[in-house]
């Protein structure tokens, strides 16, 4: 059978990305190896650009729900499991120095005010997954699971996938396999990088012999734990190498001897309810295309869990490329559209990936470690430490070189509530670009490219200056201007730089 689109791997990357090529119109497949949702402990978060790619895709409620029944698992601090009194609010980490949330300055303009994000983080990567596979089914999409990528031949006109239920053809090819990617090593991209020096485990397990642990994240003469705030839940870094076995499951005993180096603390592991091994190996392809070839995700880039970065990371990849390569699929995009995957998303991985890097300096039991430690300790224990750190992590700060002097361009587009009491993400669940024209008269010049975008007139009472916002359907500004400075001429070179020529041509000539 021939697709548009083969998606090799279909985690929530994959399944991300597939959604966004059938909302495009391409054709897609998903070719996964496991025949059901891998349920090892993996991320629990996600970022301010993740919430908000998936509120603009109508998930938002899905993801209140996984919220919620997550924060009703959570220990509570001063009861019979978590032996402590309420501190404050936890707001993440830096390299395991907690970050306090009661010292994020409120008057921040970045944070606050961006939507759902703000509200909706607590969600596991197995519940995403199970919600994005329902989208998939819904959109009619083909997710072939129990069935593995074992090879391709690449040729001028598309990619012929061997498989091990047979071959499959697609004019292009994703891979979405994770950080040991099959596509990425059978295609040659290199992956230059930093090599790993810590064995890290993550648990949920039966432990007794725990009343020395203490909840939250703790540097120790030996490395780091955390310890909570799910029940069971353990971590802890060596710095002593990499694992000297990565496939075989972790067992008890393997896991209680590194809780026993790291923390002192006489804890007997009676059982395994999840568990797995990582390292702090970091590596990033140097371009995520070659040909009808191309990566997002960990197959793109790999780096240590820290900051609950990876699968957001990931999910900015597919948003990205979705939208772009189903252009190019159904023949109205710009010669160079592609191009602009790696051009936008390169730079954010290679922040990702030095940020999980600073981490592990912070985290080694060195002397010079732990006091360069003790110095950003003191900063993430200020109001303007804490709030530059929060900011980092949640990705507000993401942003695209896209040309245009004013300020939303390139940035992602704010929740506006509009004119008929919508919100501007309710209407941006189709995949479509969106031109919201408070005035009225910029809608004829999109009137060749009502195809692939919705127009939404009247005025916008939170930015009463605005005159004009293009779009993209990621939900990125493409073009905006203010009353008094609309330029015609930039308008559509927007339109022809991200949605390509206009299919017809309407009175007077104009687009």
């Amino acid at each position: 059978m021939s697709y548009d689109v083969v998606v090799a791997g279909g985690g929530p990357v994959g399944l991300m990305l597939a959604c966004e090529l059938a909302l495009g119109g391409a054709s897609v497949v998903v070719l996964e190896r496991l025949t059901e949702i891998d349920q090892t402990i993996k991320a629990g978060s996600l970022n301010t650009p993740s919430v908000d790619a998936l509120y603009r895709r109508g998930l938002l409620s899905a993801l209140s729900a996984a919220q919620e029944e997550n924060l009703a698992k959570f220990v509570k601090p001063g009861g019979p499991q978590g032996g402590a009194k309420a501190g404050p609010k936890f707001a993440g980490h830096f390299g395991g120095i907690t970050l306090r949330g009661d010292l994020i300055d409120p008057a921040d303009p970045d944070l606050g005010g961006n939507g759902p994000g703000d509200n909706v983080k607590l969600v596991s990567q197995q519940q995403l997954e199970g919600i994005l596979a329902e989208r998939a089914a819904e959109l009619g999409i083909e997710v072939r699971r129990g069935v593995e990528l074992t090879g391709f031949e690449a040729d001028r006109d598309g990619v012929t996938v061997t498989t091990t239920e047979g071959p499959v053809r697609g004019s292009w090819l994703v891979g979405c396999d994770g950080g040991r990617s099959t596509v990425r090593k059978l295609a040659g991209f290199d992956f230059p990088g930093t090599a790993p020096e810590v064995t890290a485990y993550q648990a949920m397990a039966e432990m007794e012999n725990t009343q020395e642990l203490r909840l939250g994240w703790h540097a120790t003469p030996t490395g780091v734990y955390a310890h909570g705030p799910l029940p069971g839940r353990i971590l802890t870094v060596e710095f002593d190498g990499v694992p000297k076995d990565r496939e075989t499951p972790v067992t008890p005993e393997e896991l209680q001897g590194s809780i026993r180096r790291v923390t002192g603390a006489p804890v007997v592991v009676t059982g395994i309810r999840t568990a797995t091994r990582f390292t702090d190996n970091a590596r990033q392809a140097s371009t995520y295309r070659k040909g009808r070839v191309l990566l997002a995700g960990d197959a793109a880039h790999v780096h240590s869990p820290f900051g609950g970065q990876g699968l957001n990371l990931g999910l900015g990849d597919a948003m990205n490329l979705g939208w772009k390569l189903a252009a190019t699929v159904r023949g109205h995009a710009p010669e160079d559209l592609l191009d602009t995957y790696t051009a936008e998303r390169h730079p954010i991985g290679a922040w990702v990936l030095e940020w999980t890097r600073a981490q592990i300096a912070v985290m080694r039991p060195d002397p010079h470690a732990r006091a360069m430690r003790a110095v950003v300790a003191d900063l993430a224990g200020t109001v303007a430490g804490t709030t530059y750190f929060v900011k980092q992590i949640s990705g507000v700060w993401q942003h695209y070189d896209i040309p245009g002097d004013h300020p939303l361009t390139g940035g992602s587009a704010p929740d506006l509530e509009l004119a008929d009491g919508s919100r501007l993400a309710d209407h941006l669940h189709t995949g479509r670009a969106l031109l919201l024209d408070p005035s009225g008269e910029l809608t004829a010049s999109v009137y060749g490219y009502r195809d692939r975008i919705e127009v939404v007139e009247g005025p916008v009472a939170e930015l009463p200056q605005l005159a004009g916002l293009l779009v993209r359907p990621d939900g990125f500004v493409a073009w905006a201007a203010d009353a008094g400075r609309t330029d015609p001429a930039s308008l559509e070179a927007a339109l022809s730089a991200w949605l390509g020529a206009p299919a017809v041509t309407g009175a007077g000539g104009n687009p």
